[in-house]
């Protein structure tokens, strides 16, 4: 591929062409730890989300951390795909947590098997993912995964009570973020620095990036689930709506709500109590208040947070396309 057509893609797929050898590797480690002699469940429901065409911007950071850094391998790959595996459970996790229809534009692994198989695979899955870690040796990188992996669980289990309390302010809801998204961003960047040797200073920018990342990339989704194509984000419009879950578009038209607004948010997300028209009044609510628009900014400010973190790591063809990430997830929003 040439650097014109290298210049046209979407930065994701861009990164994907730059790390296309490292990536096929992460694919055959993946195929081959998610095999399992004994419970032929485990691979067909992990083929299935692992085969889905997700983008692995997860596993990629990973990979392209290191390669910045400057690393030669092996274990970067061991790491991209600890970090596909961690995300791959708590996704199959996530969808009976939500009772969710869809993932990545199918039906959710629990609709096609059930929920005990999605619960028990992403358990098999974590332990896969902690097994890989260890191989690489290092101490330092497994405590910053295994952080991880414990702040992902703690944001699941804090939404679980703050997702349908009407006082739930946007620090909250940023605790949650960091949890259940950025975490995981920022253990993908940080640790491609850390196999590297990498320069503590680097390694820090490497987190904040990722944390940056995914916090914004999480505020564009949940702007999204208001006003974006059922395809471009892989579920329904509404559906954080009729889940009753307290985004940060909803947690800025709660604040400034009126008496009468406040009784009917109470009414849908605290209560449940959902009827035809519902969502088309909260839609209305939410423009009046303006909260999709600041919502935007607050995405579009942390984007650039994850740009700025860039200037710190070495100048290398990879890390411009890191920035065109950080362009990229908000771009949806336009």
């Amino acid at each position: 591929m040439n650097s014109h057509d290298m210049a046209t893609l979407k930065p994701h797929d861009a990164l994907q062409a730059a790390l296309k050898d490292d990536l096929d590797a992460v694919g055959v480690l993946i195929r081959e730890r998610m095999a399992s002699e004994h419970a032929p469940r485990i691979p067909e429901v992990t083929a299935h989300l692992v085969e889905a065409g997700g983008k692995r911007v997860r596993p990629m950071m990973t990979l392209a951390a290191a390669r910045i850094c400057g690393y030669g391998g092996p274990y970067h790959v061991h790491l991209a795909a600890t970090v596909e595996f961690i995300h791959t459970a708590t996704l199959l996790h996530d969808d009976v947590v939500d009772e969710s229809q869809q993932r990545r534009g199918k039906p959710a692994a629990n609709l096609l098997w059930d929920n005990k198989s999605s619960v028990l695979v992403g358990d098999y899955l974590f332990a896969r993912s902690f097994q890989l870690m260890t191989e690489t040796g290092r101490l330092d990188v497994l405590r910053v995964l295994s952080d991880a992996a414990a702040t992902i669980a703690e944001g699941e289990v804090l939404q679980l009570s703050a997702a349908q309390d009407l006082a739930t302010t946007e620090d909250i809801y940023l605790k949650i973020v960091r949890g259940k998204t950025a975490a995981l961003f920022s253990a993908a960047t940080e640790v491609g620095g850390m196999i590297a040797d990498a320069d503590p200073d680097v390694v820090a920018a490497l987190h904040e990036y990722g944390d940056a990342l995914g916090i914004s990339f999480q505020i564009a989704d949940d702007i999204l689930d208001y006003g974006g194509a059922g395809d471009q984000i892989g579920k329904n419009i509404g559906d954080d709506f009729r889940e009753r879950k307290l985004t940060l578009p909803l947690i800025k038209a709660v604040a400034a709500a009126s008496d009468a607004e406040l009784a009917f948010w109470s009414r849908v997300i605290e209560k449940g109590d959902q009827r035809d028209g519902d969502l088309d009044h909260a839609l209305e609510l939410l423009a009046a208040h303006s909260a999709l628009d600041l919502a935007r900014r607050d995405a579009l400010g942390w984007s650039a947070k994850a740009k700025t973190a860039l200037d710190r790591i070495p100048d290398h063809p990879m890390r411009e396309m890191l920035r065109g990430l950080a362009d990229y997830v908000v771009a949806r929003l336009n």
